[in-house]
């Protein structure tokens, strides 16, 4: 799952891709039909990267990305404007271990309608992209020895050959 570049802005619903930045903010597009774009502010608006939430876990938190992935192979997800016990009951099924006191019912409205939106959506199917590999070298082969060597000679000056002087 590709999500990289998808943004939640506070106060405005529905995700948004980040097209670029300027130097006051983010130029986003809406991922709903309308498509409509916005500039977000840097010191006004909020912006969270899906690829960056995590939920309160009881251990640990949990990623947003492995929430999704699971939500993926459910059977059946409900919807977003059902009742709390059943996306409680939902949750409970899909993240065991989150914790019940901290995640609220909002939130997972928020994430279900988040799921709603991507699912069918090219970059949900498609791999994250990594960063490519980067081979080590052991110590012995990246420090070689370089023999110094001897500085080219600088070419040598022309003497200026002093100026004739005119004939009176």
């Amino acid at each position: 799952m590709n999500l990289l570049g998808i943004v939640a802005v506070s106060g405005k619903p529905g995700l948004w891709r980040a097209l670029a930045q300027n130097k006051t903010g983010y130029i986003l597009e809406s991922l709903d039909e309308q498509k409509t774009k916005l500039v977000a502010n840097i010191s006004t608006a909020k912006l969270a990267a899906l690829n960056e939430i995590t939920i309160f876990g009881l251990e640990d938190d949990i990623k947003l990305l492995d929430v999704f992935e699971k939500m993926k192979n459910a059977s059946s997800v409900p919807d977003a404007k059902a009742d709390g016990k059943k996306m409680r009951e939902f949750f409970r099924e899909i993240a065991p271990d989150h914790d019940e006191e901290k995640v609220y019912a909002s939130d997972m409205k928020k994430i279900i309608s988040w799921y709603q939106a991507l699912k069918d959506l090219p970059l949900f199917s498609e791999e994250e992209p990594t960063a490519p590999a980067v081979e080590e070298t052991p110590a012995s082969e990246s420090v070689k020895t370089v023999e110094a060597e001897a500085a080219p000679e600088k070419p040598k000056a022309k003497a200026k050959k002093p100026a004739a002087k005119k004939a009176e």
